[in-house]
């Protein structure tokens, strides 16, 4: 993944995007990069600052939604020029990716919204790397149509990520054969090892989750292979404002990362035998 800013690329680790579901405040934003970068540095991975601005898809109206496009973008920024990283954000609509693409350098398109063409197209035209989330109802062969849509409106920085395949009402499968599928597109492959346990469509209209088997998940990734991956974690996931439920806890960041970390570097070894 080519992009300015970023670190430790020729490290041979899988590169990491990470941070809190949506920006509540700075203060909680700066003191989640500045976790995150130290660790990262530490391990030599990639890193790209994650954060929402606002959040669209909501199951209630109640629900947290930001704290204000313009407020939480400019904190993005502030981030991204702070720590000398890039940062990623959601769109939603393509009135979005030229606004938001001022402000960061990753445009991601939620999953529900994978196969939305305006949205597409009008993503790859700011000419930023794009990051679509497969949906979960679409098979890992159907994302090359995606992709293309990227590619054919002039851009080829795609990501894709795998965040899980509905099954049943109210629980997600990550099919980890999808991830070579993927990757014989020609781009890199993310996992989101922190969506994929959701519990969607609960009584509550609050999503679960099943935060831990974030390691089960991340670990079964790095084996197979992944380019990147894709976590949400906050210092006190009990009291984010969105997707708690299935958020790594910051204090466990570090020891997790590591056990990765060892995993991609005696793959790595094995493949050079």
């Amino acid at each position: 993944m080519k992009l300015e800013k970023l670190k430790h690329t020729d490290s041979g680790n899988f590169f990491l995007l990470a941070g809190p579901c949506v920006i509540e405040g700075e203060a909680m934003a700066m003191e989640i990069a500045e976790k995150i970068v130290q660790i990262t540095d530490a391990l030599q991975i990639p890193y790209v600052f994650k954060g929402s601005y606002r959040k669209a898809n909501r199951s209630r109206l109640d629900s947290f939604t930001g704290i204000g496009d313009e407020k939480a973008l400019k904190i993005l920024r502030r981030v991204g020029e702070t720590y000398q990283i890039p940062v990623v954000t959601d769109i939603h609509t393509a009135d979005e990716a030229r606004m938001a693409a001022q402000y960061v350098d990753v445009l991601q398109i939620p999953a529900f919204l994978c196969r939305q063409t305006d949205l597409l197209v009008a993503a790859a035209q700011t000419g930023r790397v794009v990051n679509i989330k497969k949906g979960q109802f679409l098979s890992p062969e159907a994302m090359k149509f995606a992709a293309q849509k990227v590619v054919d409106a002039g851009n080829d920085r795609v990501m894709i990520t795998e965040r899980g395949t509905t099954f049943g009402y109210q629980d997600l499968i990550v099919d980890y054969r999808g991830i070579p599928v993927m990757q014989k597109l020609g781009f890199p492959v993310v996992l989101d090892a922190t969506h994929s346990l959701q519990k969607p469509n609960q009584d509550s209209g609050v999503t679960g989750g099943v935060p831990e088997l974030i390691e089960t998940i991340a670990r079964a990734g790095v084996a197979v292979g992944v380019d990147g991956l894709f976590m949400e974690t906050h210092p006190n996931p009990r009291e984010a404002k969105s997707d708690g439920a299935n958020m790594l806890p910051l204090d466990r960041l570090e020891g997790l990362l590591t056990r990765l970390v060892r995993i991609r570097q005696t793959i790595n070894a094995f493949d050079k035998k």
